[in-house]
């Protein structure tokens, strides 16, 4: 199997340098975003997922929809609706669109925007509460018989799902960098995912997560995320990654006045402002001014040049033992399109050098009595 390319589709237009405009949802645009990544050959498209975002189901519903054979990455934070009924949602949904779903667990990383949705509890909680969570996912999807599962956040008596995903279930990708994280998501994730640090931060966390895996007899694929900024030339791209910070600058500028930024930051954030704080530009083209701009609240490191040095670029993660990439743009519509080359020329080389991934490795049924982590 060829690397895994995975876009992004929000529901309006606009990032950190095109200003939005219009309703929230706009069903029209989240149609042509989510064929553009299909037109672009990507294998999924994350809908991600914060205390103020529209509904990620009925989203991804759209997207389904809209389209032939793209999937759909659902972020999804435990602790909002109950892991049995979070089964049924994801298992019904892959009902109708065959293989096409997946499930990206987020704990949550900052404490002011749990809040906004009523959960006050501390990251070390949350991440427990996951794990509980995803032993109950499994048992749901996996379970022809009811069950049982006692623990400190959940309490489930024969408990059984008439709808279950077909033999293999339904891949769950997994975030985080605190040590908390890689312990559960250790224990989990068929996809472990990280935000596009550079290569020998990559390499460390690898060999966390795949320490952390192999106690439970677990061999996840690992996922890095990154802004590829592309031009016909180098100079053209450098050029065109100066006028993406400009515009970032002053739109964070703009919505910082608008919206309450937390000052707290996430374990990955804080890695990513370290790597900043080195200087602007990593491994000849990882640009982390962005980063530094925003405060990194997500993925905002760039690969910058032309399509040839940005393919090469991401074959460098691929080497290291990355099988999926999450890219997406500054300016979503045009640059989900513009990255067909890319994506085309990693995967040719990628089979060249035989770098294909090998298939996830499933969890296997877990015991419905809680296991401390």
């Amino acid at each position: 199997m060829s690397i895994e390319f995975i876009g992004l589709v929000h529901t309006a237009p606009g990032s950190e340098g095109v200003p939005g405009s219009g309703p929230a949802v706009q069903p029209g645009y989240v149609a042509e975003l989510a064929r553009a990544h299909e037109y672009a050959d990507f294998d999924r498209v994350l809908l991600a997922h914060w205390s103020s975002s529209p509904d990620a189901f009925t989203v991804a519903n759209h997207v389904l929809t809209a389209t032939d054979r793209l999937g759909v990455l659902i972020a999804h934070r435990p602790g909002f609706i109950a892991p049995t009924v979070a089964a049924r949602i994801y298992a019904t949904i892959d009902a109708f669109h065959p293989g096409r779903v997946a499930l990206h667990v987020i704990s949550g990383g900052d404490d002011a925007d749990q809040a906004r949705d009523g959960d006050v509890s501390d990251k070390p909680t949350r991440y427990r509460r996951s794990d509980e969570f995803l032993q109950i996912l499994r048992q749901s999807w996996t379970s022809s018989s009811p069950f049982d599962f006692t623990g400190e956040f959940y309490t489930v008596t024969g408990g059984w799902s008439s709808v279950r995903p077909a033999e293999g279930g339904i891949p769950v990708y997994f975030g985080g960098a605190s040590s908390d994280a890689i312990r559960v998501g250790g224990r989990h994730a068929d996809v472990y995912a990280f935000w596009g640090e550079p290569l020998a931060g990559i390499a460390e966390r690898i060999r966390e997560v795949r320490a952390a895996a192999e106690p439970h007899g677990r061999r996840p694929r690992f996922s890095v995320s990154l802004r590829p900024i592309i031009a016909d030339t180098e100079q053209a791209a450098w050029d065109r990654a100066a006028a993406v910070l400009e515009a970032t600058t002053e739109g964070i500028s703009k919505l910082r006045k608008a919206y309450p930024f937390s000052s707290q930051k996430a374990e990955g954030s804080k890695r990513l402002l370290d790597v900043a704080a080195e200087g602007d530009v990593h491994d000849t083209r990882l640009w982390t001014a962005v980063a530094k701009a925003t405060s990194a609240p997500g993925n905002t490191t760039a690969l910058v040049g032309t399509t040839e040095q940005v393919a090469d670029a991401l074959l460098e993660y691929v080497r290291l033992g990355v099988s999926t990439l999450l890219i997406r743009g500054f300016d979503p519509l045009a640059d989900a399109l513009g990255y067909q080359d890319v994506v085309q020329l990693v995967r040719d080389r990628a089979d060249t050098e035989g770098l294909g991934h090998p298939g996830l490795d499933r969890l296997p049924t877990q015991s419905p009595q809680l296991t401390a982590v």
